[in-house]
C-alpha cells in the first residue's frame, strides 16, 4: 500500500550528509554555517530557558529556527495532539524543517492515517525511522511478547534506538513535551541539553495544558488522531495502549498494569541495541 505521508529511513542511512537537490554552492554555504554555528554551555541553555518562559510557542519555534535551521528536526508521533500543534505552527514559520516519527511496526492504522492527512494538509513528507529488528527477528532473539516480558527493552529497541538514529547529525530537536503530561515531566525546561544524544532539545509547549492544546487544534482545524475521540488521550503502540476512563491520568492507558510511565525517549540514559548486548551512552 502506498503511504502518502512519509519515507522510511533504514539503518545505515546518514542524515548528516543528505543534500538532495542542492548544488555545490548551497552545500558550501551549509558547511560554512555548520563550522560557524554558535555553541551553548549548560549555563547558557538554563538562562535561555528562563528567558523564554514568558514566550509563546510560536515565538520559541521562531527562535529555534533562527538558531538551528537547517540542523533542526521536529518529532511528531501522530499519536498525540501536541505534535500536531507543533507541525501546524512550524508549517507557518519554516515549512522546510524536517518532521520525523518512529515507526515501531506496532502503530495503530489510525496513526498512519493521521500521518497521511498531515501530508495532504501541509505537504509534510515525514521521515519514518524503523527499528533494527523486524518484529519476527525480535521474537526469535528475545522471545514472544517482549512488550510484556521486558517492556523497557522493547521500547529501547523499537523506539529509543530509532529515535537516536533520527537525531544523528542534528543540532536541535523540537519535542511536544508538556509539564502537565506526567509527574516525570513537571520540571521539563523549555530548552535543555541531552547528554546521551549530544543535542539541544526545545520544548515549546511545556507551559501549555491539555486544554490549551485542544483549544488550538479546534481553532485552527488541526488534524488529529481519531483515536482521541475513542477515549485514547495518548496513543502509542497497539500492544501497550488502552483507552482510559473518565478522571484517569492522561497517560493511564500506556503500559497498563506495568510499573512503567515512559518509553525512554525523553530519559537521558543508556540505549540497548538490538544486534548485540552493548549499551550506547
Amino acid at each position: 500500500m502506498r503511504h502518502l505521508g512519509g519515507s522510511i529511513r533504514r539503518p545505515g542511512f546518514s542524515l548528516a550528509n543528505e543534500t538532495h537537490g542542492r548544488g555545490p554552492r548551497a552545500r558550501d554555504t551549509m558547511k560554512e554555517a555548520m563550522t560557524t554555528a554558535k555553541t551553548y554551555t549548560p549555563e547558557d541553555l538554563s538562562r535561555l530557558s528562563a528567558d523564554l518562559e514568558e514566550s509563546s510557542p510560536p515565538d520559541i519555534l521562531r527562535w529555534a529556527v533562527d538558531e538551528f535551521f537547517p540542523d533542526l528536526t521536529l518529532a511528531c508521533s501522530f499519536g498525540g495532539p501536541s505534535g500536531m500543534v507543533l507541525v501546524d505552527m512550524i508549517s507557518k514559520i519554516e515549512p522546510r524543517v524536517e518532521v520525523f516519527y518512529v515507526d515501531t511496526d506496532f502503530l495503530f492504522p489510525e496513526t498512519y492515517a493521521t500521518r497521511d492527512r498531515v501530508a495532504e494538509r501541509y505537504g509534510v513528507n515525514a521521515v519514518g525511522y524503523k527499528p533494527l529488528l523486524a518484529p519476527e527477528e525480535q521474537a526469535v532473539k528475545y522471545g514472544d511478547q517482549l512488550w510484556l516480558t521486558n517492556p523497557d527493552l522493547c521500547c529501547g529497541l523499537r523506539k529509543v534506538e530509532p529515535n537516536r538514529r533520527a537525531l544523528k547529525g542534528k543540532r536541535a530537536w523540537i519535542s511536544g513535551l508538556r509539564r502537565d503530561q506526567a509527574t516525570t515531566r513537571r520540571d521539563t525546561p523549555i530548552v535543555q541539553w541531552v547528554n546521551q544524544l549530544d543535542i539541544i532539545k526545545v520544548n515549546p509547549l511545556v507551559n501549555w495544558t491539555e486544554g490549551d492544546v485542544w483549544a488550538y487544534v479546534l481553532k485552527h482545524d488541526v488534524p488529529y488522531n481519531p483515536l482521541h475521540d475513542q477515549s485514547y488521550p495518548s496513543v502509542g503502540c497497539t500492544y501497550c495502549t488502552k483507552p482510559v476512563k473518565d478522571g484517569e491520568d492522561l497517560r493511564a492507558g500506556r503500559w497498563q498494569g506495568l510499573d512503567k510511565t515512559e518509553c525512554g525517549i525523553h530519559l537521558d540514559g543508556p540505549v540497548p541495541l538490538a544486534r548485540g548486548e552493548e549499551i550506547i551512552g
